[in-house]
Protein backbone atom coordinates (compact mmCIF):
# COMPACT_ATOMS: atom_id res chain seq x y z
CA UNK A 1 0.00 0.00 0.00
CA UNK A 2 1.40 3.44 -0.67
CA UNK A 3 1.44 6.97 1.41
CA UNK A 4 -0.86 8.26 -0.82
CA UNK A 5 -3.99 9.76 0.80
CA UNK A 6 -6.41 10.72 -1.79
CA UNK A 7 -8.15 13.00 0.71
CA UNK A 8 -5.28 14.89 1.32
CA UNK A 9 -5.02 15.51 -2.86
CA UNK A 10 -5.07 18.60 -3.85
CA UNK A 11 -7.51 18.04 -7.24
CA UNK A 12 -9.44 15.72 -5.51
CA UNK A 13 -9.99 18.35 -3.10
CA UNK A 14 -10.88 21.27 -5.34
CA UNK A 15 -12.84 18.78 -7.80
CA UNK A 16 -15.23 17.63 -4.37
CA UNK A 17 -15.34 21.20 -3.29
CA UNK A 18 -16.19 22.21 -6.52
CA UNK A 19 -19.21 20.11 -7.29
CA UNK A 20 -20.02 21.03 -3.72
CA UNK A 21 -21.01 24.41 -4.21
CA UNK A 22 -22.50 23.99 -7.86
CA UNK A 23 -24.54 21.33 -6.53
CA UNK A 24 -25.74 23.33 -3.23
CA UNK A 25 -26.63 26.61 -5.74
CA UNK A 26 -28.20 24.50 -8.21
CA UNK A 27 -30.29 22.98 -5.79
CA UNK A 28 -31.78 26.42 -5.51
CA UNK A 29 -32.27 27.89 -9.05
CA UNK A 30 -33.53 24.12 -9.66
CA UNK A 31 -36.15 24.19 -7.16
CA UNK A 32 -37.16 27.78 -8.16
CA UNK A 33 -36.77 27.89 -11.75
CA UNK A 34 -36.63 24.83 -12.98
CA UNK A 35 -32.70 24.91 -14.64
CA UNK A 36 -30.70 22.58 -14.91
CA UNK A 37 -26.34 23.37 -14.50
CA UNK A 38 -25.95 23.30 -17.90
CA UNK A 39 -28.77 26.05 -18.56
CA UNK A 40 -27.75 28.30 -15.90
CA UNK A 41 -24.28 28.21 -17.39
CA UNK A 42 -25.41 29.06 -20.68
CA UNK A 43 -28.12 32.04 -19.44
CA UNK A 44 -25.54 33.30 -17.10
CA UNK A 45 -22.85 33.40 -19.75
CA UNK A 46 -25.29 35.04 -22.37
CA UNK A 47 -25.97 37.43 -19.47
CA UNK A 48 -22.42 38.52 -19.27
CA UNK A 49 -21.49 38.28 -22.64
CA UNK A 50 -24.16 38.99 -24.81
CA UNK A 51 -24.68 37.36 -28.41
CA UNK A 52 -22.36 34.38 -28.07
CA UNK A 53 -21.90 31.08 -30.23
CA UNK A 54 -22.37 27.57 -28.52
CA UNK A 55 -18.67 27.25 -29.79
CA UNK A 56 -17.77 30.49 -27.38
CA UNK A 57 -19.91 29.05 -24.41
CA UNK A 58 -18.15 25.41 -24.42
CA UNK A 59 -14.65 27.29 -24.97
CA UNK A 60 -15.53 29.41 -21.48
CA UNK A 61 -16.77 27.27 -19.27
CA UNK A 62 -15.96 23.05 -18.23
CA UNK A 63 -19.22 21.57 -20.43
CA UNK A 64 -19.35 19.88 -23.65
CA UNK A 65 -20.22 21.45 -26.66
CA UNK A 66 -23.29 18.60 -26.86
CA UNK A 67 -24.40 19.78 -23.29
CA UNK A 68 -24.30 23.34 -24.63
CA UNK A 69 -26.12 22.64 -27.28
CA UNK A 70 -28.84 20.75 -25.59
CA UNK A 71 -29.21 23.09 -23.15
CA UNK A 72 -29.34 26.00 -25.34
CA UNK A 73 -32.62 24.38 -27.52
CA UNK A 74 -34.16 23.48 -24.14
CA UNK A 75 -33.68 27.57 -23.39
CA UNK A 76 -35.36 27.98 -26.74
CA UNK A 77 -38.50 26.19 -26.65
CA UNK A 78 -38.97 28.07 -23.18
CA UNK A 79 -38.82 31.27 -24.67
CA UNK A 80 -35.91 32.24 -22.73
CA UNK A 81 -32.67 32.55 -25.23
CA UNK A 82 -33.28 32.69 -29.09
CA UNK A 83 -30.85 31.91 -32.07
CA UNK A 84 -30.05 33.26 -35.03
CA UNK A 85 -27.08 32.85 -37.85
CA UNK A 86 -23.49 34.58 -36.87
CA UNK A 87 -23.29 37.29 -38.66
CA UNK A 88 -19.25 36.36 -39.61
CA UNK A 89 -19.24 32.39 -40.00
CA UNK A 90 -22.88 31.22 -41.55
CA UNK A 91 -22.01 27.64 -39.92
CA UNK A 92 -22.13 29.08 -36.25
CA UNK A 93 -25.33 30.38 -34.37
CA UNK A 94 -25.25 33.26 -32.15
CA UNK A 95 -27.43 32.96 -29.05
CA UNK A 96 -29.10 36.19 -27.02
CA UNK A 97 -31.17 36.49 -24.05
CA UNK A 98 -35.13 36.89 -24.71
CA UNK A 99 -36.85 39.39 -22.50
CA UNK A 100 -37.84 36.66 -20.71
CA UNK A 101 -34.65 35.34 -20.11
CA UNK A 102 -33.61 38.64 -18.90
CA UNK A 103 -35.86 38.73 -16.47
CA UNK A 104 -35.44 35.45 -15.09
CA UNK A 105 -31.66 36.18 -15.03
CA UNK A 106 -32.76 39.44 -12.98
CA UNK A 107 -34.52 37.06 -10.45
CA UNK A 108 -31.88 34.57 -10.40
CA UNK A 109 -28.76 37.02 -9.33
CA UNK A 110 -30.01 37.90 -5.92
CA UNK A 111 -30.30 34.47 -5.14
CA UNK A 112 -26.49 33.93 -6.85
CA UNK A 113 -25.31 36.88 -5.20
CA UNK A 114 -26.65 35.59 -1.47
CA UNK A 115 -25.50 32.22 -2.30
CA UNK A 116 -21.97 33.33 -2.80
CA UNK A 117 -22.41 36.01 -0.07
CA UNK A 118 -23.17 32.86 2.01
CA UNK A 119 -20.28 30.50 0.51
CA UNK A 120 -17.54 33.75 1.30
CA UNK A 121 -19.05 33.63 5.13
CA UNK A 122 -18.63 30.46 5.65
CA UNK A 123 -14.54 30.90 4.62
CA UNK A 124 -14.70 33.62 7.19
CA UNK A 125 -10.94 35.59 6.74
CA UNK A 126 -9.86 32.93 4.41
CA UNK A 127 -12.27 33.91 2.01
CA UNK A 128 -9.63 37.52 0.29
CA UNK A 129 -6.49 35.04 0.14
CA UNK A 130 -8.63 32.18 -0.85
CA UNK A 131 -10.01 34.22 -4.05
CA UNK A 132 -6.58 34.81 -4.95
CA UNK A 133 -5.17 31.70 -4.83
CA UNK A 134 -8.54 30.63 -6.87
CA UNK A 135 -7.88 33.32 -9.55
CA UNK A 136 -4.10 32.45 -9.77
CA UNK A 137 -5.11 28.92 -10.02
CA UNK A 138 -7.70 29.96 -13.21
CA UNK A 139 -5.36 32.02 -15.34
CA UNK A 140 -4.62 30.72 -18.64
CA UNK A 141 -1.15 29.22 -19.15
Amino acid sequence: MSDFDLSAFLPYQLAVAASHVSRGFAERYKAEFGLSIPEWRVLAHLAQSGAVSVREIHARVDMDKSKVSRAAARLEVAGLIAKRAHPTDRRLLEMTLTPAGEALIARILPIALDYQAQVLARLGPDAAPFRRALLTMLEVK
